[in-house]
């Protein structure tokens, strides 16, 4: 359990410093949503308007159980709950109208009391349509 807990950490540290140096690093590229998801690597090939920024985020306070002894025992959000967050941010710009969100961010933040995550993406209207 310790080495996992190791490993955990070591992970995060990775994942902090790819956020720090980037907009962060995408959550899945074969989930299918009722629109298209692009990540900031892609592009769209067809033309678009902008509709606008659409966000969720949330900040919590850290549990007892994630920090143990006063050792980070885990942080953040797994895969699973990385893509309902997909799925939310995909309904709120299904709301506005949107056919497809593009340049969609994902990031985690965390210090010593509290973690947070960010995600957004731009909402997309087909042009045309």
């Amino acid at each position: 359990m310790a080495h996992r807990a190791r490993v955990s950490v070591i992970l995060f540290l990775f994942a902090g410093f790819l956020a720090s140096c980037s907009s962060g690093i995408p959550i899945s590229t074969s989930k299918k949503y009722p629109i298209e998801v692009l990540y900031e690597n892609e592009s769209l090939d067809r033309p678009y308007s902008e509709i606008g920024w659409v966000e969720i985020s949330s900040e919590d306070s850290l549990t007892p159980r994630q920090t143990q002894n006063k050792k980070m025992m885990y942080r953040g959000n797994d895969a699973d709950t990385k893509e309902l967050l997909a799925a939310r941010l995909v309904m709120k710009a299904q709301k506005i109208g949107a056919n497809a969100l593009i340049n969609v961010q994902y990031k985690y933040y965390t210090s010593v009391k509290k973690e947070g995550y960010i995600m957004k993406g731009l909402a997309v209207r087909y042009r045309g349509e």
